[in-house]
């Protein structure tokens, strides 16, 4: 059975997501088709690995949270229904926080300055995915988001 996640990040001047779910794999599409970037995600038993473009996801359910990486970022994800975590690192980081209403989910990663607010339509999709969909999102198509910090 096939189900959609579709919506947007940014608002009017963001960009446009669209996936499909198919049993445990998640593909799709951020951003259009010059500027964007293939998702593609698998649900596995211990979390969910994959690739955003070029750039490898691997999070892992440890003590109740999913933690691990998008790309060359840290990525921290809390709750189902309601979903907070943080992305990146401590000083250069953004919030993510969620909130999933029937099969809407609406959110904000970063803060509401300097962030950027989604809504996705999930369909039976639980919120903690969508939330998921929307990071990788971001920091695929957020030339910020994506940059590493040297030490």
């Amino acid at each position: 059975m096939e189900d959609l996640i579709k919506g947007r990040l940014g608002g009017a001047d963001g960009y446009g997501i669209r996936c499909v779910i198919d049993g445990d794999t998640i593909k799709g599409r951020a951003g259009g088709k010059l500027h964007g970037k293939d998702i593609n995600l698998e649900i596995t038993e211990r979390g969910v690995q994959g690739s955003v473009g070029a750039d490898s996801v691997k999070i892992e359910l440890q003590d109740g949270e999913l933690k691990g990486n998008v790309g060359a970022q840290n990525l921290t994800l809390r709750g189902v229904d309601r979903v907070t975590g943080y992305m990146g690192e401590p000083i250069v980081g953004w919030n993510v926080v969620a909130q999933q209403t029937g099969e809407k989910l609406v959110g904000q990663l970063g803060s509401t300055v300097l962030g950027r607010p989604f809504e996705l339509d999930l369909g039976s999709a639980p919120g903690w995915v969508g939330t998921l969909v929307a990071v990788v999102a971001f920091y695929a198509l957020e030339p910020r988001a994506n940059v590493s910090v040297s030490r």
